[in-house]
């Protein structure tokens, strides 16, 4: 009985496995309706993926068999890689991706734009120029990107004006109908407020594995509430600032830089509940500094995703928001699985260490992969 708090955690930290440096991103698609009828659609992202085959099921490019493919690809001249996807479009252009009144709606190729090769650890978005022509009658415009190629942020714009329509969905999921022939209006407070939110929500849970491990590693050495609070507010705190900053374009630094780094903190974390059964002064400035990288990585979300110029603050404080109540989440998980058991003698041999050991060696392994790892 004594061993079945481990035996879970390990099990959950078997499901967090993937590192986030070969998850495949949303793609992000903008549509302009101009008065004449025509479309402009640009979508930008990962061609790589899409011409391997790797589907969205695979969190992790690697876990896909195709990833030896993906792996070429990526590291493929820019040139090279834009005749490949010429090969590969007439299989795009027979989906049905934009449809009008439910039916879809013929595109026509304008090109594609695909980024020199960079860092190959990361992956690199090209932007894809389709066009199309809606036709009169037409009552209203939905976006359907196959669910093969996994989730999508979709923005409707009228003229090329300002975004009127934005939403993010998840992999198969049709957008709600842009209503044509009516007055536009941009999405109400409340619809961009509660649309955030969960964005920020699921970049924690499930899609936060890195940050997911972070906050349980800060929960396992609190064995009483208010050093929990306390660490959970410096780290609040912390990537609040760096968020905002970022997004404001007030700092930035590279992924490259701030994944691994990350990786780190988490990899410290593990090895400081092992090394100490006790919460030392230090460790909330520490965490205060790690919540500094990881608001970071939160900003590389949002700057993927994008903010609407119409509600900008909203959406940034719901998408925070979210993210809090994703770690809430996270920590009222943990109380579930062994909050009954935390002022045992054995909670900390049986527990703490098993689990902080698991936690340290995935943080040093995301550390090699994002930095020498292929």
């Amino acid at each position: 009985m004594r061993w079945m708090p481990v035996f879970l955690f390990a099990s959950l930290l078997g499901l967090l496995e993937p590192a986030i440096a070969h998850t495949i991103r949303p793609a992000v698609a903008s549509v302009a309706i101009e008065g004449s009828g025509e479309i402009g659609i640009e979508i930008r992202t990962n061609v790589e993926a899409m011409l391997a085959s790797i589907g969205a099921e695979h969190t992790d490019t690697n876990e896909s068999p195709n990833a030896e493919s993906y792996n070429e690809l990526r590291s493929m001249p820019s040139d090279q890689l834009a005749v490949a996807f010429v090969e590969f479009l007439p299989d795009l252009l027979k989906l049905p991706i934009l449809l009008a009144d439910g039916k879809p709606l013929s595109l026509t190729y304008v090109g594609i734009d695909v980024p020199a090769v960079g860092d190959t650890e990361l992956a690199r978005d090209s932007t894809i120029v389709l066009r199309t022509n809606i036709g009169p009658g037409a009552a209203e415009l939905s976006w359907a990107w196959p669910a093969t190629y996994g989730s999508s942020v979709v923005r409707f714009s009228l003229d090329d004006a300002d975004e009127i329509q934005s939403q993010w969905l998840q992999a198969g999921e049709v957008s709600d109908a842009l209503i044509l022939g009516a007055e536009f209006s941009p999405p109400s407070r409340l619809d961009i407020a509660l649309n955030y939110l969960a964005i920020g929500f699921e970049h924690i849970v499930p899609k936060g594995l890195d940050h997911i491990l972070f906050v349980i590693g800060i929960f396992l050495l609190s064995t009483h509430l208010k050093p929990l609070l306390l660490q959970v507010t410096a780290f609040t705190v912390a990537h609040t600032i760096t968020l905002g900053l970022s997004i404001y374009g007030i700092i930035s630094a590279p992924a490259s830089i701030v994944e691994p780094l990350i990786a780190l903190s988490i990899a410290y974390v593990g090895i400081e509940n092992c090394l100490s059964a006790q919460l030392k002064p230090w460790r909330i400035a520490l965490v205060f500094l790690f919540g500094l990288l990881h608001g970071m990585g939160f900003a590389g979300v949002l700057s993927e995703i994008g903010l609407p110029r119409s509600e900008f603050v909203t959406a940034l404080i719901t998408f925070n928001v979210g993210v809090e109540l994703g770690q809430l989440a996270v920590i009222a998980a943990c109380f579930l699985l062994v909050g009954w058991c935390r002022s045992r003698d054995w909670y900390r041999k049986v527990v703490v260490i098993p689990v902080s050991l698991l936690i340290a060696l995935t943080g040093l392994y995301w550390t090699w992969e994002r930095t020498l790892g292929s």
